[in-house]
């Protein structure tokens, strides 16, 4: 829809153009500095619930988690429905994890805006690597520590403290449909999103679609989402003996695991570090990316002294737009526990990251041929517990994203950046398929040094308040428009 199409709001919150009067957009302003304290003292109480959605740990953490969601959602006063809900993970499966759902009628022809988050957090990891407590929230300088408090419980609060500021300044005159979506096992892969999706489709159906799990730029720079590989994990295991056998003995003759599944993991990349196998596509951006040097690389990403970068090309194109093969996991004795023998059978995890443009199911047959193909000394492979997300491409084109490259560059007081992300959100192909005329819109709360996964994790509360503010400004601005 063109901009001569809006349709204004009522005389009192309009400008002639249709839009928020300056004094609205002020009290908007006003009103998120007001709140900033409460948000922030909301996700600290959300940061010490240890949420974690993975099967080994306690699910009544994430319901815990869930329900102080869905209180915070409620005590907001804006919703007509707020409810925790669970779908199949799939035909016949187990529930997946608790997600809070809550929901808002447009009026008098505003569009409805769909706000994505997720509650669910990853595993501390060792705990002897925080420098604080990772459920314990500290406030360093000007970042709040603890696991979650940035991935993605920040993006939990963005959406909560932008609608309160909205409450507080429109009240019954906010005339946009609102779903609220925050899911509860994003970090488990999501494998009941696909049938939350179609369990839920009226109650999600929105003209536009504000995914907050993203990054930018640096703490002065927002950024849009433009662009998001997709990801291929399983598990490959390697094996050339019944039975462990003494490396005294037999070694030299007969081949360990261990040594095979080297041999096969070195064949994954040249001597350059870059992906070697036949049938991974780059994705051939009509741009080039910007510029981004070795050093901004070695400090973003903690290289040590001496090390250097491995690919080749532009290094956004590398973590953009290349894929990429890791090892992420290795099941085998611990040094600790080492014996003298020839391992029979070797377990990896394998992550790539899939380019845009090419199929996950196409890069995972791609893998697999190369796997079985250039197995060593006749070795057995086995592949299995495969999850496949296929990466996205952000049509910028639509007036949404012009619209909020606009709040951001409002909010932050900094011209807003397009940017590709080498990490996976393979949700939103899901809604992509459910919701094919809606306008997704990848923003975030992170930064650089936010170490999103990683022993202490941080939000910088800056970006914080700025990422409320763009939120409340694009909200409050899509008052004054008609859905298309």
């Amino acid at each position: 829809m063109t901009d001569s199409q809006q349709t204004p709001v009522p005389a009192a919150a309009d400008d002639a153009s249709g839009g928020p009067t300056p004094g609205i957009e002020a009290e908007v302003r006003a009103a998120v500095e007001a709140g900033l304290p409460s948000a922030v003292a909301d996700l600290s109480q959300l940061v010490r619930i240890p949420s974690v959605s993975w099967s080994a740990f306690d699910p009544q953490n994430v319901r815990r988690s869930a329900d102080a969601v869905a209180t915070l959602l409620t005590d907001t006063g804006m919703f007509d429905s707020v409810e925790i809900t669970q779908a199949p993970i799939g035909d016949g499966d187990p529930l997946g994890q608790p997600a809070v759902l809550a929901t808002r009628a447009a009026k008098n022809g505003r569009p409805t805006v769909l706000l994505y988050a997720h509650h669910d957090v990853q595993p501390e990891g060792d705990e002897a690597n925080w420098d604080t407590p990772p459920f314990e929230p500290t406030v360093r300088g000007d970042r709040l520590y603890g696991r979650g408090a940035a991935d993605d419980k920040a993006g939990v609060m963005t959406h909560v403290a932008s609608v309160r500021a909205l409450r507080d300044v429109l009240g019954d005159d906010l005339e946009v449909g609102l779903a609220v979506f925050i899911e509860g096992e994003e970090e488990f892969g999501s494998r009941s999103f696909a049938n939350f999706l179609q369990q839920n489709k009226a109650a999600l159906a929105a003209d536009v679609i504000v995914v907050a799990d993203s990054d930018n730029v640096d703490v002065n720079t927002p950024a849009l989402t433009v662009s998001l590989r997709g990801n291929v994990t399983f598990r490959l295991t390697v094996s050339t003996l019944e039975h462990a056998s003494h490396s005294g003995m037999y070694g030299g003759a007969a081949p360990d695991a261990m040594l095979a599944m080297v041999k096969l993991l070195a064949t994954l990349h040249d001597d350059d570090g870059a992906v070697a196998v036949e049938g991974l596509t780059s994705y051939d951006a009509a741009a080039e990316p910007p510029a981004f040097t070795e050093e901004q690389l070695a400090e973003d990403a903690a290289f040590l002294p001496g090390v250097t970068s491995v690919g080749r090309g532009p290094i956004l194109s590398r973590m953009w737009s290349q894929p990429t093969v890791t090892v992420t996991g290795i099941d085998a004795p611990t040094v600790a526990n080492a014996s003298n023998t020839l391992l029979p059978s070797v377990a990896v995890r394998i992550s790539s990251r899939v380019a845009p443009g090419q199929p996950a199911r196409e890069a995972y047959e791609a893998l697999e041929r190369h796997l079985r193909a250039h197995a060593p000394f006749g070795a057995h492979i086995e592949i299995d517990d495969v999850d496949l997300g296929d990466p996205f491409l952000v049509d910028t084109d639509g007036w949404a994203a012009t619209e909020a490259k606009r709040a951001m560059t409002d909010a932050w007081g900094a011209e807003a950046v397009e940017t590709g992300i080498g990490g996976s959100i393979p949700f939103i192909a899901d809604l992509v398929r459910e919701f094919p005329a809606a306008q997704i819109l990848v923003t975030g709360v992170e930064d650089p040094d936010t170490r999103a996964h990683s022993p202490n994790e941080s939000l910088h509360l800056g970006v914080f308040k700025r990422a409320v503010l763009t939120e409340a400004l694009l909200l409050s601005r899509f008052n004054g428009r008609t859905a298309s």
